[in-house]
């Protein structure tokens, strides 16, 4: 049985180049070798945002749920928005 599994995929062209311009810049030694690096930091992304949602997110909304008083009204939020981008846009003129 071998190690690896083998898969066929299309790639845009962009996307292809990449992937030759790193071989033969010697960044990696294969094509497959980028397409592994690539799924390995992939991973590694979906793991940190899984573990920002169980551990942020849910211990925030947990804290909403007891205290809603917490909450900031959504017209409140906006309405702040607004004004700082209204104040950068001046500051920029």
């Amino acid at each position: 049985m071998s190690a690896t599994a083998k898969r066929t995929f299309s790639l845009p062209p962009e996307q292809a180049a990449y992937i030759d311009v790193l071989v033969s810049q010697g960044t990696y030694t294969s094509a497959s070798e980028v397409v592994r690096a690539g799924l390995r930091a992939l991973k590694d992304r979906d793991d940190a945002v899984e573990k920002w949602l169980q551990t942020e997110v849910a211990q925030t909304y947990d804290k909403m749920r007891r205290d809603p008083d917490r909450a900031i009204p959504a017209k409140q939020v906006f309405d702040e928005l607004r004004a700082r981008h209204a104040a950068q846009l001046k500051d920029e003129a």
